[in-house]
């Protein structure tokens, strides 16, 4: 969902997904747009092409397969190492415990670490942001977090683009099974510039209904036999 900016803010646009597993990521099957659903053919057509994704990496010997399985595990890498840098970029404060939608959490601040070195241009972002998070005291997992942009960060020098000073990003997050936590609502509000132009962004993302579907091969069946349907449920696997 997008929306103005204000007090009191107007949806722009609002588009509902079915998130799904692909083997190597996930795919966005488009529910409904401006209000309407999506035509039967046209969800057909996404039901088709998840399936083809997901026979993709249920047949390894496919030497395509192999090719994304590579790019899977560097952006994997790339994640887990940016992860491990946030341990080093930033210094932790504890401010307390207070209840969170509904839990008893520790509350901590997120400060900029001076002494932190980046070694990728996304890892240097870090000592532009400040944040304030929330962590379930018994679980010890994130409840709620929020990040906020203390100083501009540019983009080639600030050439190709800038995110400015007071752009705040927040996400929440629920228990959906022991030991398992999942993002359930997600919001972003900025101003950014890319080259020359300068735009606000204000985005609220929304998610539930979330369902284990097991390895591709399993997911594959279950989307063959929503395929068979003769009007496919929307959201059944």
């Amino acid at each position: 969902m997008e929306r103005t900016a204000g007090l009191h803010p107007q949806v722009t646009d609002e588009k509902v997904f079915r998130v799904v597993p692909t083997g190597f990521g996930t795919y966005k099957i488009l529910l409904r747009e401006e209000g309407a659903d999506v035509s039967e053919d046209e969800y057909r057509k996404q039901l088709k092409r998840w399936a083809e994704a997901l026979e993709l990496a249920a047949n390894p010997s496919d030497a395509r397969t192999r090719v994304l399985e590579a790019k899977y595990e560097k952006k994997q890498h790339d994640r887990t190492e940016f992860v491990d840098a946030m341990k080093d970029a930033f210094l932790p404060h504890w401010i307390g415990r207070e209840m969170k939608d509904g839990r008893y959490c520790d509350v901590l601040t997120l400060d900029p670490n001076p002494d932190f070195r980046p070694r990728s241009m996304l890892q240097g972002a870090l000592q532009h942001v400040s944040i304030k998070i929330w962590v379930d005291h018994q679980e010890n997992e994130l409840v709620y977090g929020e990040a906020t942009v203390i100083s501009d960060i540019s983009v080639g020098g600030g050439i190709f683009g800038k995110l400015y000073r007071g752009g705040v990003f927040s996400m929440e997050q629920q228990q959906f099974a022991p030991g398992v936590w999942l993002p359930v609502r997600m919001q972003y509000d900025y101003t950014v510039r890319k080259f020359l132009f300068t735009s606000e962004e204000h985005q609220l993302i929304e998610a539930s209904g979330y369902r284990h579907l097991g390895t591709p091969k399993e997911a594959l069946a279950e989307v063959q036999a929503e395929m068979a349907k003769s009007t496919p449920g929307r959201g059944d696997p």
